[in-house]
């Protein structure tokens, strides 16, 4: 049976799309498929070939891998790397059923036709294995309505403090750090340091100063919120729809002893009613919002701006298609990491920000820093497998080390981008408050607590 489902495999492969297997295939009783050197699939049971063939590509794939039907043996970057062009979703039933067949058809016996379509579900015969409980089921309500919207960063957020300490680290940053170096060429660059002039970076484009007052949108764990009033001396607001987010902050906005400078709100940032503000930060929020009320969420931060005050929108692009309506996440991500995600192109996202008023200064890509930043939460989860695992879930810890890998490829493919997006709400007289050069890397103040 193994045997003949190799050959299926090798022949889904060059038949249906049209080239021959990347990467090596390894079933469940030593049968094998593609080529024999470098990474490799290593299918342990039936289960993992009937989810790759019920929906080939991307989320049969990761089904598999979550449900843990399926290992992968050598380096999973280049894996990830070699079956980057592989992945495909066809959600017709009729296409999905034409290329089985056409898979099916290297066997010539009608035994093994009937054990494989057997062993599979097809032909009316069983259902594809259930999907992995990590996976979303059902989705309530309108797409980015403030309940839904809730659900979603719930399901992605609310999965343990603990876990997420282990992925980043202290800094407790879950966006792309700001690297002097690659870490891996033993520069001493460390993720930490890394972090920390990121936090920076943001603070210096915002040109922050003491007394001023900061919304930090989406503000995770708080460590944006308290580094800008700790070296800045800022008043922040910072606002999370993540009750375990907005927990953890609040103790270590205590810890810190910045109760007088930080308030950490579970808040959406369309309730928000105390502006206006000097500044606003908004890293790694805008992926979350929706592109049919990106206008929406650029009109509200414009509003909640003083004449003069700057933005900072740290956001993730995708590049651009041919469909311009259609920027939701891949399959993968959408159920298994970040539902209701989407991703647009920076060019969309800067003429939305241009049309609700701002005028933008700078746009910076960051792309190559993100990519190194998920390889070492990558190593961190890596080196702490085990807890990992007992803090949240085998299939969970499962999706971040696949989504986190399978990202910094995309990043390092060009395929994804991350860009710093910095504008101003200028004043009635136009004038913008921004110096005639640019120039962000200066040192940071330091203010007393």
């Amino acid at each position: 049976m193994a045997e003949a489902a190799a050959a299926v495999l090798a022949r889904f492969s060059e038949q249906v799309l049209g080239l021959p297997l990347p990467v090596g295939i390894r079933l469940w009783d030593g049968s094998t498929a593609g080529p024999e050197d470098g990474p490799a699939f290593v299918l342990r049971d039936p289960d993992a070939l009937r989810r790759l063939l019920w929906r080939p590509g991307e989320l049969g794939l990761a089904r598999a891998w979550v449900a843990g039907d399926l290992e992968v043996d050598g380096d999973l970057y280049e894996l990830l790397k070699r079956i980057s062009t592989l992945l495909w979703e066809r959600d017709e039933p009729g296409s999905r059923t034409a290329a089985l067949r056409r898979a099916l058809s290297v066997l010539t016996t009608p035994a093994s036709l009937r054990t494989v379509r057997r062993t599979l579900g097809l032909a009316g015969i069983g259902l594809p294995p259930a999907p992995p409980a990590e996976e979303v089921v059902r989705r309530r309500g309108p797409a980015h309505s403030l309940r839904r919207d809730k659900a979603a960063i719930s399901h992605h957020y609310d999965v343990g403090n603990d876990f997420y300490a282990l992925v980043l680290g202290p800094s407790l940053v879950y966006s792309c750090a700001y690297w002097q170096s690659d870490p891996s060429s033993g520069s001493g660059d460390t993720l930490e340091r890394a972090q920390e002039a990121k936090l920076d970076l943001v603070c210096r484009k915002l040109a922050l100063r003491e007394g001023q007052r900061l919304l930090d949108v989406g503000c995770g764990w708080g460590s944006l919120a308290m580094h800008a009033a700790e070296r800045y001396g800022v008043r922040v607001v910072g606002v999370t729809i993540s009750d375990e987010q907005a927990a953890l902050a609040r103790e270590r906005v205590a810890a810190a002893g910045l109760e007088h400078r930080v308030e950490i709100r579970v808040q959406d940032y369309r309730q928000i009613d105390d502006s206006p503000f000097d500044a606003i930060s908004s890293i790694g929020m805008a992926e979350h919002v929706g592109g049919k009320r990106y206008r929406a969420y650029a009109d509200i931060l414009h509003q909640l701006l003083k004449p003069g005050g700057r933005l900072l929108n740290h956001q993730i692009a995708r590049r651009p298609v041919r469909d311009e309506g259609k920027y939701r996440m891949d399959p993968f991500i959408d159920r298994y990491v970040f539902p209701d995600g989407e991703l647009a192109p920076v060019g969309s996202t800067v003429s939305l920000l241009e049309e609700a008023g701002f005028e933008v200064r700078d746009v910076e890509s960051l792309r190559e820093h993100y990519a190194l930043t998920l390889r070492e939460w990558v190593a961190n989860l890596e080196a702490h497998w085990d807890e990992a695992v007992e803090l949240t879930s085998p299939g969970r810890a499962r999706v971040w080390r696949l989504y986190m890998a399978a990202s910094a490829v995309g990043f390092e493919n060009n395929a994804m981008g991350v860009n710093q997006v910095l504008a101003v709400r200028t004043g009635d007289d136009g004038r913008s408050g921004m110096p005639l050069r640019r120039d962000f890397r200066g040192a940071s103040p330091s203010v007393p607590a």
